[in-house]
């Protein structure tokens, strides 16, 4: 399969403190992968590199042309979830993404509707997002990282503060996507979403990526 990330002797620090040393890793078409490690290793930095949110210290980060827009620094087609996006405390959760999707106007009410559903969000709830649980913060989150049918998505934690019930919709939901061949790398602490899920297992030893078998 054609890689659609590829990350060669990648290293990152911040003040002097070296993250991520000499990664090395190449995301196929299709694939799910699981990235893992103990709090703090650098799996949101390694996420962010990734998307070209963060700019490597050392080596070279490279996306498939398809997803790389002339001119443009980020890729497109891209879903992320990284520290959960800024929504609007004082609008509803329908109306922060229909804020979103006004952005590059790709889709309209009918699939933001449906991301909604698809989380296990009520569309029409009038409570606003400042008020909402977080669980509920969490769910709008993955709402907005595939309600464009984004086919590259980067998630980190996606399973945070959900309950058992949410989960479950979640993990369908996620090996729904990636049986129709959307790439997926996800964060998880949690061995039963890996399970579930990856296709493939890295982890974030000693500041470099390790495969786990």
């Amino acid at each position: 399969m054609a890689a659609v990330i590829r990350l060669a002797q990648v290293s990152k620090g911040f003040r002097g403190n070296p993250v991520l040393t000499d990664v090395e890793l190449e995301v196929s078409e299709g694939e799910c992968i699981a990235v893992l490690g103990p709090n703090g290793s650098g799996k949101s930095v390694l996420l962010r590199l990734m998307c070209r949110l963060l700019a490597p210290d050392r080596g070279e980060v490279s996306i498939a042309d398809r997803y790389q827009a002339p001119g443009k620094t980020f890729p497109q087609e891209f879903g992320i979830i990284i520290d959960r996006p800024g929504f609007q405390s004082l609008r509803t959760g329908y109306e922060n993404l229909r804020d979103l999707a006004g952005i590059r106007r790709l889709i309209g009410r009918e699939q933001i509707v449906e991301a909604m559903e698809l989380v296990g969000l009520d569309p029409g709830l009038r409570q606003r997002v400042g008020q909402y649980s977080l669980g509920m913060k969490q769910k709008l989150a993955l709402a907005q990282a595939i309600m464009e049918r984004q086919q590259v998505l980067l998630l980190d934690e996606p399973f945070n503060a959900l309950d058992a019930q949410s989960v479950t919709r979640v993990h369908t939901l996620l090996r729904d996507l990636r049986d129709q061949g959307r790439t997926i790398v996800f964060c998880s602490h949690n061995g039963a979403d890996v399970a579930a899920l990856a296709s493939r297992k890295v982890t974030i030893d000693q500041r470099r990526l390790v495969a786990v078998d």
